[in-house]
């Protein structure tokens, strides 16, 4: 696969990224979760709340061929999101994200990244030397954290 290119999310972004995290909901959440939990977690996003988080947080697209391939968003030293078209999950794609998020927030002087992951992302950020720092919530995110090395 070809390196995806990085790029800040503009507004008119918004349905494609709201579709892209439906999909990855759907399409990924399941085993781990049920069903009908991963219908409802993307339900709870509408296209105008999308568009709110465009003008709220740091968003950054992975385009490979100009297809929206996965998006993820920071505010401060917090994770926000982190989607992949399920096309292109295992592919590197959120890796890729993630480590991009990971330089910008060392570069912008933070210690570490924080972040709530669900409970089919969890093992991903385990992975990448993330530790689970409390309990689950009650809505079924798991906090994490991952200090830098200085």
């Amino acid at each position: 696969m070809a390196a995806a290119v990085h790029r800040l999310a503009k507004l008119d972004d918004a349905t494609r990224l709201f579709e892209v995290r439906r999909q990855s909901i759907l399409a990924l959440a399941p085993p781990k979760m049920s069903v009908a939990d991963a219908e409802a977690w993307a339900g709870q996003l509408t296209l105008a709340g999308m568009q709110q988080k465009l003008r709220d947080l740091e968003i950054w697209i992975a385009e490979l061929d100009s297809v929206v391939a996965g998006w993820g968003a920071i505010r401060g030293d917090v994770l926000e999101g982190l989607y992949t078209a399920p096309e292109y999950a295992g592919q590197g794609v959120g890796a890729a994200l993630l480590d991009r998020f990971e330089e910008l927030m060392r570069g912008r002087g933070f210690e570490a990244v924080c972040a709530e992951a669900s409970t089919n992302a969890l093992g991903f950020y385990l992975r990448r030397g993330y530790r689970v720092t409390g309990p689950q919530t009650a809505v079924g995110a798991w906090p994490i954290a991952r200090q830098f090395l200085t």
